[in-house]
This record gives C-alpha cells, structure tokens and sequence, in this order.
C-alpha cells in the first residue's frame, strides 16, 4: 500500500508542505549557529572593553594606589593580577588559538596598535571556593594562577587569561571568564516561525485549491457528461491552459450530442417506416387461406412490431427530452399494479415512499414497467421492496423465476443482448428491456445491479440518488 496520497491537491500540498518544513528546520538551524557565535563575540567585547578601561585607569595611577583599585575591582568574571610572570606565546590548540586571537584583536582595537597585548584561552574548568587553591590557566594549561580570597569561578565558558604592558613598563594580567552561552530555546523566534509557517500553509493551501479547482470541475464535468449529454457547457474562463481545455471539452460534447442525435433520428426514422410494411404484411396475411400458415406469419409479425416499439422506446430514452418534476413513485408503482393485475400478473410492493423524487417521469415508469413485466414473465411473481431515506431512493424488484449465470449478470444490460439458455424461449424477448432500464437509471445518475437471490430468483436492485439528481 503506497503511502503516497492519491489526489492531486493531496501531493501538491504534501510537496509544498515538506519544502516549507524543511527551509523552516535549515533557517532556524542557522539562525541557532549565527546566534551563538554572536553572543559568543558580544561577551568578547564587552570583556575586552572593560579591560581596555581597567587598563587607562591604572596607567593614571602609581604603583600603590594600582594594588589598591586592583584589590578592590578584582572579582569573578575578571581577576586582575599586578604580579603576574609574563605569558608565554599562545598554545597550539586550534580552537583556543582562534578565540584568542580574536580576543587579542578586540584588546588592539581599544587599546591601540601601540600597547603589547598576549593572550592565551582555554578550556580548562575554573576553580571553585575559596582558601589558597589556584588553578593551572594558559594555552597548554601549565601555569598556575592563585586565586583571591573567597572568590570562585562559575559556570562553563571560555577561560582568557590577557596581559598587558602598562606605559610604565609594569604587566597587568587579567584572568576572565565569559558567561557560558545560554541554552535555552529562542521562543520569540519560535513563535515568529510558527506563524510564518501558519500562514505561508494557508496561502499555499488556497493557492493549490486554486490551481486544481479546474481540474476538478471538469472531471465532475466529464462524470456528468456520461448521465446527461445535453448538460450546460462548460465556462471558458481562467488561466489560458484552463480556457483550452474547457474550450475542446465543450466542443467534444457538441460532436457528441451531434453525432447521437443524427444517429438516432436514422434509426428512428427506420424503426417508424417500419410500421408501414409490418401493417401492409399484417392485412395481406389475413388474407391467407392456410389458418396455420396465417397463424405465423401473424406472431412473427406481432414480434417484429414489439421489436420496432422496443426500439423506439430506446431510442426516445436516449434522447433525454423529458424535463425533471417531483414524481409520486407510490402512485406510479400502484399504477403498474393496476396494469399489471388486469393481465394476471402478481404484483406486491412493501415499504413506503413518503417525498416525491425529482426525476423523469415517463422514463421511469417504463424502466420500473419493463423490470416488474421481465419479473413476471420469467419469475410468475414481483415483488417490489422500497428503501428511501434523505440520500438514496432504493427499489428492489425480486422474482421467483431460475436466475441468471453468474457471468450473464452484467451482459444482459447490453442492447438485444438475450440469455434464452436459462429463461423461458417461449416468452420471447427482444433484449431491449434491461437496456432501457440501465440507460434511464444512469440518466438519472443512479446505478442498476442484477444479482442472483439465495432462495431461487434473480433480484434486481435500483439506487437512485435525491441529492444530486438529474
């Protein structure tokens, strides 16, 4: 089973849907990069700025008053160091040696190109508490910087130990360490993507409604042509691709509704000149002596002339002249009792039909006259069953007869198709009867099937649609 949506708009959505997810993931995956690396560089600067200030206030001062502001604007993030052995050069590590590198650079810029400025980074995790334990700080990590009183490093950021030539010649050593970057989720940004995403989804959805709306148009268009020929054409409006489908689709159902109209006045113009040969050859068979001889010619006439009428009925059903007005279907059942009572026929209808069907009423009362006529003459009994609810009128029509073979089933709705093996050769037949009933079921948009009862019987069931209907 593929997991691949089926309709059009479907995968159109899908494709756009997945496309705008994954530039949404790669965006904010960049954005999370570019925001470390600029929260990383800001804490850079403020903490070079403050030792670039530290620094011109201390070249002001003389060597005493320095221990004294050092002693006293020394703390946690920023040690400073009056004593400090000079630093050797940086170490080897790549990524300390960038950070320290661009450490440095911030210093120069502050400090001027004049001053002497190393810088050293590390990884290695601060001190903790207070009392006389230092900690190894530099490059390589082997120089040991004694801590202040009671003064403790916190949290896990980058370690940047700067000293600095003062304009006296004394080294001034700055020990500081950067806040370690946040982890926490950028929930401005979430909601600023989430929206942007809601409504790039929305617009994407109309857009694609959009776009596919004529091609469902004019396959409804296409399904309703198959029910009704002579339906309203089509609007020739749209894009240009639009207008030339709904242009050929248009002209397509003006050949079609030609061509069967020439074809059906033809033959129904053969099925009436036949007439009047059939009524010659019935008055002259009269005058036969022979009374058997006249006795054939006679049924072979009779069957002829229900044929020409048969014909005819098809052809007038496939013309779809008739308009569509509520028809009462009890009454019409009841008629056709009546009718078919008068002739001996055995007709029972159970259940109701309360609202009136819009539908063609002359079509229907031959489709419904030609199933319960074929359910007597091959089954000696109808029955009629009705269903109808507000989506579907359903009518079943159940006989007593032999049934059908499983594979005639479907063939019998094909024009003088007839399956004499397992009916009655004797009662004749043209073929035409299940025909006229398909062909006005789908007139009206419903559907016609045939299917064998368990019992014995051939039951055929009706579904005729009230919403939509033709």
């Amino acid at each position: 089973m593929s997991l691949m949506p089926r309709s059009l708009f479907s995968r159109l959505v899908l494709v756009l849907l997945g496309g705008l997810v994954m530039a949404q993931l790669l965006s904010f995956a960049l954005h999370m990069h570019d925001r470390g690396e600029l929260l990383a560089q800001a804490s850079g600067m403020r903490s070079a700025q403050r030792i670039a200030d530290i620094v011109r206030l201390l070249d002001s001062m003389s060597a005493a008053e320095r221990l004294k502001v050092a002693s006293v604007i020394s703390a946690p993030p920023l040690i400073i160091n009056l004593e400090r052995s000079p630093l050797a050069a940086p170490g080897a590590q790549a990524d300390a040696g960038a950070r320290a590198a661009f450490f440095s650079a911030l210093l120069r810029s502050y400090l001027g190109e004049g001053r002497s400025v190393v810088v050293s980074a590390s990884e290695a995790p601060p001190y903790k508490g207070g009392g006389m334990h230092g900690m190894k700080m530099g490059a390589g990590g082997g120089e040991w910087i004694p801590p202040m009183m009671g003064y403790s490093y916190q949290g896990g950021g980058p370690v940047f130990v700067a000293q600095v030539r003062l304009q006296d010649g004394a080294l001034v050593t700055f020990d500081t360490r950067q806040p370690q970057l946040t982890e926490d989720w950028p929930y401005r940004l979430l909601l600023s993507l989430s929206v942007l995403l809601a409504a790039v989804i929305v617009v994407s959805l109309i857009a694609v409604r959009w776009a596919t709306r004529p091609l469902k148009v004019l396959a409804d268009a296409a399904d309703e042509l198959g029910k009704n020929i002579h339906r309203p054409p089509l609007q020739e409006q749209g894009p240009l691709e639009v207008v030339r489908a709904a242009r050929a689709f248009n002209t397509m159902q003006s050949r079609l509704v030609s061509y069967l109209r020439e074809r059906t006045q033809v033959l129904a113009a053969m099925s009436h000149d036949l007439k009047t040969p059939i009524t010659r050859m019935r008055l002259r068979a009269e005058l036969l002596d022979d009374a058997q001889v006249r006795a054939k010619f006679t049924h072979d006439l009779q069957e002829l002339e229900t044929m020409v009428a048969l014909a005819l009925d098809f052809l007038r059903g496939m013309e779809n002249g008739e308009t569509v007005r509520p028809v009462d279907m009890m009454s019409l059942l009841e008629s056709l009792q009546a009718d078919m009572h008068e002739t001996g026929g055995k007709v029972a209808i159970r259940g109701q039909v309360t609202v009136p069907y819009p539908g063609r009423p002359q079509a229907l009362r031959r489709c419904l006259g030609n199933l319960i006529e074929n359910a007597i003459k091959y089954g000696k009994t109808a029955q009629v069953v009705l269903d109808d609810n507000d989506q579907r009128l359903q009518v079943k029509i159940l006989d007593e007869g032999p049934g059908l073979p499983t594979e005639e089933l479907e063939k019998v709705f094909e024009p003088f198709y007839r399956v004499e093996a397992s009916r009655n050769r004797d009662s004749g037949g043209t073929g035409l009867g299940l025909a006229i009933a398909k062909n006005v079921i789908e007139l009206h948009g419903g559907r016609i099937a045939l299917r064998n009862r368990a019992e014995s019987g051939l039951e055929v069931v009706l579904t005729l649609p009230r919403t939509g209907s033709v």
